[in-house]
């Protein structure tokens, strides 16, 4: 076993042990508020206007991924249904 593969072993058992999420559960929880919190918001403001303007400029190469398709990815990962973002009722979304 190499020496980092025993400190990451170690981590998780930290981890583990003290209750700990983790970080890739938390960020995805994370988008998924900042997600609802901007869907939220009345059409006309200005961060919902930014996201609704679409990219005229053509770039080389693969497609840029965007907060949409990730959001999309996420909620289908965790088998969720995107009017939850929209019902705070359901507080903070759990993810995985």
């Amino acid at each position: 076993m190499v020496r980092l593969d025993e400190i990451e072993s170690e981590m998780t058992n930290i981890r583990e042990r003290i209750g700990v999420a983790p970080i890739e559960e938390k960020m995805v929880e994370t988008r998924l508020r900042w997600f609802g919190h901007v869907e939220r918001r009345p059409v006309n403001s200005i961060i919902r206007r930014v996201d609704q303007v679409k990219s005229s400029q053509i770039t080389r190469g693969r497609p840029r991924k965007t907060i949409r398709k990730t959001i999309k990815k996420y909620l289908e990962i965790n088998d969720l249904d995107r009017n939850m973002l929209y019902d705070k009722t359901y507080g903070i979304v759990q993810t995985m």
